[in-house]
């Protein structure tokens, strides 16, 4: 019996759709291919050492003695609540944070209303000066200010005695003031988030001022009840980056106390004591207890944030 060979279908309409299958495969594998190195440095520098800390936090594991590892369940944990070095960078780290925090958020928005003015002149020239700080390396940017508030020859001590003020701080040296100066410092970042501000305060519509004035309301006023509201998503932004920004607080501190947190441990933020555990005396499963319960606190705020963000943050688009 001769077998009658299939015929091959000649509908264009079928022929389509397997090309089109065909050509979406092709853009899917293509995809996984560009995004694979992603994926793998993701994956290796990323995910699994963020496992590997939650792990080592039950643990006993010392750099220095690796074959020596044992589980030593949440000992590492009740050490962190029963250790006063650990409470007391706690206490400075959320210290400096509610110090420091209106000005991160008040200082951009008020320079981005003082750029959006249209009194002002010369706004190209201002913008620049008020972002340019924020392009400046960490590093150098301390040094700059180290000099500029070294109590006996800084430019500032210099110029408050020539208003009169004979005996000046020394913010660098007193435990009451490094807060203040650091914070001061700070003003150098400000550059970013008042850009952002600014693009938003020049998408706010004209015509919901047109009727505030229409309706008998003073600039103060439209400020308060136009202006916040329509740029209040941008303060939320700012203000979450901004707490989780000081939870991380580092660099500033330790290169300016060259790691010792002085004076009398004033400067002696969370993350150096971090550091100082987990890379100076080594003992990793008690430093990744440290960034883990950092990193929890900053959770907690996050939500805490969002969830309070339906009373005052307002979406022209919805919710």
């Amino acid at each position: 019996m001769t077998s009658v060979p299939t015929p091959i279908s000649t509908n264009p309409i079928a022929l389509r759709t397997r090309r089109q299958a065909s050509i979406y495969e092709q853009q899917r594998r293509w995809g996984w291919i560009f995004l694979s190195p992603w994926l793998i440095g993701f994956f290796a520098f990323t995910f699994i050492p963020i496992v590997a800390s939650l792990i080592f936090s039950f643990t006993d594991f010392t750099l220095t003695r690796p074959d020596r590892i044992s589980f030593v369940g949440l000992n590492n944990w009740l050490k962190l609540f029963n250790d006063p070095l650990a409470l007391n960078a706690l206490r400075v780290t959320i210290g400096f944070a509610l110090l420091s925090l209106p000005v991160a958020i008040a200082l951009p928005v008020l320079l981005a209303a003082l750029l959006n003015s249209k009194y002002l002149l010369g706004k190209p020239f201002f913008r620049l000066l008020f972002y340019l700080p924020y392009m400046v390396p960490a590093i150098s940017g301390i040094f700059i200010w180290q000099a500029f508030l070294n109590g006996q020859t800084g430019w500032l001590n210099r110029l408050l005695r020539l208003m009169g003020i004979s005996e000046p701080p020394n913010w660098l040296g007193n435990e009451f003031w490094i807060g203040p100066a650091m914070v001061l410092m700070g003003v150098w970042g400000v550059g970013n988030a008042m850009l952002i501000t600014l693009a938003t305060l020049q998408g706010v519509p004209q015509e919901l001022y047109d009727a505030a004035k229409v309706d008998g309301a003073d600039a103060v006023k439209a400020f308060f009840k136009i202006t916040l509201p329509m740029i209040s998503p941008v303060i939320f932004y700012n203000l979450i980056l901004s707490v989780i920004g000081l939870l991380q607080y580092f660099v500033v501190p330790y290169v300016l106390t060259r790691g010792t947190g002085n004076p009398n441990g004033a400067a002696y933020f969370f993350n150096m004591h971090l550091y100082r555990t987990a890379f100076l005396f080594q003992d990793m499963g008690y430093g990744a207890t440290m960034a883990w319960f950092i990193f929890l606190i900053a959770i907690v705020l996050t939500i805490i944030l969002f969830a309070t963000s339906r009373r005052w943050v307002y979406y022209a688009g919805g919710e």
